[in-house]
């Protein structure tokens, strides 16, 4: 009976172990986030990865639109195709002029819309952008984005995060900026010059927060399951 019993335990808690590996997996990819293909120097240019996962099991995530910071205008933004889904690049006239390689540039992107294509239930989709050239007067750029689904509802990823606070429900986008590299002036838009070990990079970035977490998950669960067997060894030898 007593082994038996261990067993029971055993399983107990293996299974609570899976559960809390799913949740974190899951909880990972909840917020509509942005994350750098390689370095976002300030002054230069970068690729960037905006990844909209579909929280809903009963809709598609059909339109996803993400507005640019009309306090640091970026006046180079190209989209890369993304298969099935249409791209709009709006652009609107600037209040103070930009002064880029030398050229005075009278507008700016102020939002992207991509639409016509499905992220399904449990799945995400990365929309990739060239942005530059990134300012240098600030650490960080928010980007506001608004998720569609096909029962009409929109998810607003709005808020932006609070140095030494909690973090909001539906934060905005945001892309942490790291300082300016030599030459960085110069630099073509990122977009002309990726190469397959940026894409490499861009992987390793995005996916380093979850891996971390399942890992220290699964070392706990590998902890338990060995005190757990150790202890019904002991018991065996007892009886």
């Amino acid at each position: 009976m007593n082994a038996a019993r261990s067993r029971t335990r055993i399983a107990l808690v293996g299974s609570v172990a899976a559960g809390s590996v799913l949740l974190l997996s899951g909880t990972a990819f909840a917020h509509v986030t942005v994350q750098p293909e390689g370095a976002a120097a300030k002054g230069g240019y970068a690729v960037v990865d905006f990844k909209v996962p579909n929280e809903r099991d009963n809709a598609k995530t059909v339109k996803v639109e993400v507005n640019f910071p009309t306090d640091h205008p970026l006046a180079s933004v190209m989209p890369q195709p993304v298969p099935g889904w249409d791209v709009e690049v709006t652009k609107s006239k600037l209040d103070k002029p930009l002064t880029v390689h030398g050229k005075q540039i009278n507008e700016a992107v102020t939002k992207v819309t991509w639409s016509g294509g499905a992220i399904e239930a449990g799945q995400f989709q990365k929309f990739p952008l060239s942005i530059g050239s990134l300012p240098t007067d600030t650490d960080k750029l928010v980007f506001k984005a608004l998720q569609t689904y096909s029962n009409n509802e929109v998810v607003r990823w709005i808020e932006e995060p609070k140095q030494g606070a909690a973090e909001p429900a539906n934060p905005a986008p945001t892309l942490q900026l790291t300082a300016a590299a030599t030459g960085a002036g110069g630099a073509a838009p990122a977009a002309d010059k990726s190469t397959a070990g940026q894409k490499t990079a861009a992987a390793s970035s995005s996916d380093t927060d979850t891996t971390a977490r399942v890992l220290a998950v699964v070392g706990i669960v590998v902890g338990i399951a060995g005190v757990a067997f150790g202890v019904l060894a002991g018991r065996r030898r007892s009886a």
